[in-house]
């Protein structure tokens, strides 16, 4: 059955909110903090194996899929290294506001080389969205920027790896996205490992299977909701895309939080969460 560009975008949305949930309900602490990922990867790997109808392929790709596929990789893994770095000097809230704020790298390329013009329904969209992170991510006594670059450089890192799908879309062979993904992930795996056991050998922190059970059932939904907006890119324009990939797994988790794992959202969650919904309803009109 052939799915349209908004199917592949909500199911690549509840691929993305599933492996948030996946980690609130595998939550480990103490443990050697590159296990859940390593597993992740391996997932990730075995599952674009079994998706490739011709196993051939691997051997036969266009020197574009695995150049974007291998930028891909080490970009995944560079955001996860300068999330971790920021989260160490400027804290979670801060750090989770600039990553999220990376949907504005994107949406800039889309405009300036991807010849794609949003009409001003979708410009205030995208601020009242920008606008709802900060809200979200607010909190008095947390404020505090004690390494700037390094939230700069998250905000970029983020914003480029969303970047490559539509890079990859405009120059590369659509026939061979399973492919692209493929290799994504097999680059992240193999700097991963080394962080592993990195990690592993000089500060003795040690894994276990809880870990990478979670890292299996992380990579799942990871690998398919990287295809799925791969495929939503190709047939919407990126400013509903990435808005709303970002916006719906953001509501989507929170709604899952509040049903069934009893959490209750602040006010400022709450404000955050009505102006999202409202740019939903604004992109889309």
């Amino acid at each position: 059955m052939q799915l349209g560009g908004s199917s592949y975008l909500v199911l690549a949305i509840i691929a993305s909110a599933s492996m948030t949930i996946v980690l609130k309900i595998f939550k480990t602490n103490g443990h050697n903090r590159y296990a859940i990922i390593l597993g992740n990867y391996i997932t990730c790997i075995v599952t674009g194996l079994l998706m490739l109808k011709d196993k051939s392929v691997i051997f036969t790709g266009t020197p574009t899929t695995y150049i974007c596929g291998g930028i891909c990789g080490i970009l995944f893994v560079l955001t996860l290294v300068l999330m971790q770095k920021s989260i160490e000097s400027n804290g979670a809230i801060l750090t989770a506001a600039f990553s999220k704020l990376g949907l504005i790298v994107p949406l800039v390329l889309s405009v300036a080389f991807f010849g794609e013009k949003p009409g001003v329904l979708q410009i205030v969209g995208v601020a009242i969205v920008l606008s709802a992170i900060l809200v979200i991510n607010g909190k008095k006594g947390e404020a505090n920027v004690s390494a700037p670059l390094i939230l700069i450089l998250t905000l970029l890192s983020t914003g480029i790896t969303d970047s490559m799908a539509k890079i990859f879309d405009h120059v590369g062979s659509r026939d061979q996205d399973s492919l692209y993904i493929l290799f994504v992930f097999t680059t992240a795996l193999v700097l991963t490992t080394a962080l592993f056991f990195n990690e592993k050998i000089k500060k003795q922190k040690k894994s276990t299977l809880k870990d990478f059970l979670a890292g299996i059932a992380v990579g799942i939904p990871n690998y398919f909701s990287s295809l799925l907006l791969l495929k939503s890119l190709s047939a919407l324009p990126s400013f509903i895309v990435y808005t709303c990939f970002s916006t719906g797994a953001l509501i989507l988790v929170s709604i899952v939080s509040l049903t069934f794992f009893k959490e209750r959202p602040t006010v400022r969650q709450i404000i955050g969460l009505i102006m999202v919904l409202a740019a939903l309803v604004i992109l889309n009109l």
